[in-house]
């Protein structure tokens, strides 16, 4: 969708297609000694003429922000809308997310 500095941000039409997505770019380009951290979350976008806002965005790159080197880190939400889909995760606990209001449990997703 864009790039945000040394980031980017993309866009997919449900959780269950993001999260291999990021697990693949993290895979296959940690040999080239690059690592990259992943941070998902689902929810109402804001389209801005050819670009993408609002809360939802601003959690994702929250998430992002926890996340490790090649590690992909998702909200609850996209944990629990992906229920069958048979991607695995490992909780990472509550955690606080830099201006967003509330706790928000996080979850790594296992590879």
């Amino acid at each position: 969708m864009k790039t945000t500095g040394d980031g980017f941000l993309a866009t997919f039409d449900g959780p269950a297609r993001g999260v291999p997505c990021a697990s693949a770019i993290a895979e296959e380009i940690r040999p080239l000694g690059i690592e990259v951290r992943a941070g998902l979350h689902t929810g109402e976008c804001e389209m801005i003429g050819d670009d993408v806002g609002g809360i939802a965005v601003h959690i994702g790159a929250r998430v992002a922000a926890l996340a490790a080197g090649s590690e992909v880190l998702v909200s609850s939400t996209v944990k629990d809308l992906v229920a069958g889909s048979g991607l695995r995760f490992k909780d990472r606990g509550t955690r606080s997310l830099k201006v967003i209001p509330g706790e928000w449990r996080i979850f790594a997703a296992e590879r």
